[in-house]
């Protein structure tokens, strides 16, 4: 687990927190009453800048459960067949304080998510994990041994079952979102909870300080603090000046097959390549990974066994971001700028509630430690955080 220095970094930045973010340390008796300001006070407390779940769920909860205004910047994204990202609750960890957050974040978020969008928003299922190379499959040891040490029942494929020196790892029983089920009942639970919906191509100015202005019915909104919370608000509002030397823009691609024969599991992850497969109703695949279209489509068909016999339903290119250490990034930026949300992969929307709760300075102090030791700003050769990569 963490050390005694870095449980007192998190101290420290809990302090700062509470500095940065003054209504979450003045404000809790009003917190404890549920009460939250009205939007005719001309006054915002955050504008979350996002499509996400992540983001949904941030919104969400922020007003909810800490009582605060919250203005949301989202595109609708539900009815899209080619959606950069997957939900899952596990990932290609290392780092025993993840798999120890996710282990107790995990089933609040799991309760939230079908509270709100019922047992249609979310699917139980097995991942596999699979490696050919010897760096990848020594990944798959470390990654067994954590999750198995956090309770999640973690099991080696027999050998060559996925393939000639192909090794795989199962993990049993996790979440995966069901994204164009969520979506629709995410934005129903914000329109009850008072979140107010800007147009997506509504242009926002953000300040160095990560204050915003905006204009809803010709009256000016200020806003106390943006928090970009996915790659496309982060590429679209932080300037090349302001660009922590921790991320790194990565071209990427998606490719849908038509309908293939079934993948040995609903969603599979290459360590080697970083490429994601996940099967989808109709029997096609959707893969995403790193590089090119013509690039992933070969590696494609190799993975699918049939490298000259699948066609394609649609491919589309885009830009994501990754950290130079492969930790996830959160945080203000230059420690006085807008907040984001970066490198958390899958498993960035079943950390929704702790990063609320740190948002608004009320983390756990194991939350507080781990958010403090992935702060935007650190160096990217930290080797305390350092994991193999986020995956899409």
């Amino acid at each position: 687990m963490l050390g005694a220095g870095m449980a007192q970094l998190g101290s420290i930045y809990n302090r700062n927190a509470a500095e940065n973010y003054p209504d979450s340390a003045r404000n809790r008796g009003r917190i404890a009453t549920g009460r939250r300001r009205r939007m005719s006070q001309l006054k915002a407390d955050f504008l979350i800048i996002g499509s996400s779940p992540l983001a949904r769920l941030l919104a969400g909860l922020l007003a909810s459960h800490h009582g605060r205004t919250v203005l949301l910047q989202a595109r609708d994204l539900a009815g899209r067949r080619l959606r950069p990202g997957v939900d899952l609750s596990v990932g290609a960890i290392t780092r025993p304080e993840s798999w120890a957050l996710l282990a107790a974040a995990v089933p609040e978020t799991t309760r939230l998510v079908r509270r709100i969008g019922k047992r249609a928003a979310l699917t139980r299922l097995d991942p596999i994990l699979f490696a050919d190379r010897a760096s990848g499959q020594a990944e798959l040891g470390h990654i067994r041994h954590m999750a198995a040490g956090f309770g999640l029942a973690a099991e080696r494929l027999p050998p060559h079952s996925l393939g000639p020196d192909r090794e795989g790892l199962v993990l049993r029983d996790a979440v995966l979102l069901n994204r164009p089920v969520l979506e629709p009942a995410l934005d129903r639970w914000l329109a009850q909870l008072g979140v107010r919906r800007l147009d997506p191509d509504l242009g926002i100015a953000v300040a160095d300080d990560g204050r915003a202005v905006v204009t809803l019915d010709d009256a000016s909104i200020e806003i106390g603090q943006t928090l970009l919370a996915d790659d496309a608000a982060i590429l679209a509002h932080l300037p090349d000046i302001a660009w922590p030397a921790l991320l790194q823009r990565q071209d990427a691609s998606l490719v849908l097959t038509r309908p293939v024969p079934p993948i040995a599991a609903p969603v599979m992850v290459a360590l080697d390549t970083g490429i994601v497969l996940q099967q989808q109703a109709e029997g096609g695949v959707l893969a995403q990974g790193a590089g090119g279209m013509v690039g992933l489509a070969g590696q494609l068909g190799v993975l699918l066994g049939l490298p000259y016999a699948f066609e394609q339903a649609g491919q589309a290119s885009f830009v994501r971001l990754g950290t130079r250490d492969g930790a996830p990034a959160l945080g203000r930026v230059g420690g006085t700028g807008p907040d984001i949300l970066a490198g958390f992969g899958p498993i960035g929307a079943f950390l929704a509630p702790a990063l609320a709760r740190w948002l608004c300075g009320v983390a756990s102090p194991a939350e507080n430690a781990w958010c403090a030791a992935r702060l935007v700003n650190r160096d990217g050769s930290m080797a305390p955080v350092s994991d193999i990569g986020a995956m899409p």
